[in-house]
């Protein structure tokens, strides 16, 4: 697992889990924590019983959303099953021993903490969500629950980077009619009609602009370390069946 200098205060516990350190084999070897995933139900419930106890909570207090790319966000104040998670993209809590996370196996995963108010929260920034504004839905939750955007740090975690994010004309043109300064985003690709999308660049961009304490990239690509890190992208391209989910959680210490 992956730990933020950023995120590192005496009471907040947290990982941006890489697919080592789990049970399952095969395309899913072997730390896959995706709910959704074709992978044997059983291992994924070990791999994420063993992220729990990482970061220090009981199994069943790890939770994650059914994810929809959507700016929702969610106050988490006890644990849910995965027959009753909310659909949304990101969850806050100032609740002790429970820790929040997300899925990813691409999407930006964003990692908040207010060490001071004790408040952290999880976020899933794919372009869409990044786009809708779920990184300032999430500052704004943590907001009411005690937070303060001035004591606020973020950590971007592994994601797929602009020299593997080849995107196409009509994806361009959404950016850039929303703000013309988007288009610093993209750089032709060797095809013609497609660009290379900075994905954590503008997200960088989108936590800057709310004015939160500090931003960290962790500056690590899915897609270039097949070894170390699950990739829909690079499965795509490889015609694979599925691929496995990482989970990106932070806690509050019990």
């Amino acid at each position: 697992m992956i730990h933020a200098p950023s995120l590192a205060f005496p009471h907040v516990r947290h990982a941006f889990f890489t697919r080592a350190g789990g049970v399952s084999s095969g395309i899913y070897q072997s730390l896959n924590g995706g709910i959704g995933s074709r992978d044997a139900p059983e291992h994924v419930a070990e791999n994420r019983a063993r992220m729990a106890t990482a970061l220090g909570v009981a199994p069943t207090h790890l939770v994650s959303c059914y994810q929809i790319h959507s700016p929702d966000v969610i106050v988490a104040t006890q644990p849910w099953t995965r027959e009753n998670s909310p659909r949304a993209d990101a969850i806050v809590t100032r609740t002790p021993g429970l820790a929040v996370g997300v899925g990813t196996a691409d999407c930006g995963p964003v990692l908040f903490a207010d060490g001071e108010a004790s408040v952290v929260g999880a976020a899933h920034a794919g372009w869409k969500g990044a786009f809708t504004g779920v990184l300032e839905a999430t500052v704004a939750a943590m907001e009411k629950l005690g937070a303060a955007r001035a004591r606020i740090r973020a950590a971007i975690g592994p994601l797929i980077r602009q020299p593997s994010y080849e995107v196409g004309a009509e994806f361009v043109q959404r950016f850039t009619d929303a703000d013309t300064a988007n288009a610093r985003y993209f750089v032709p690709s060797k095809r013609d009609g497609h660009s290379m999308f900075d994905l954590p660049g503008y997200i960088r961009m989108r936590l800057e602009r709310a004015e939160i304490a500090g931003v960290e990239d962790l500056e690590l690509c899915t897609y270039a370390e097949p070894e170390r890190f699950y990739s829909y992208r690079r499965t795509v391209h490889r015609g694979e069946p599925d691929y496995g989910r990482h989970v990106n959680a932070i806690a509050l210490s019990a």
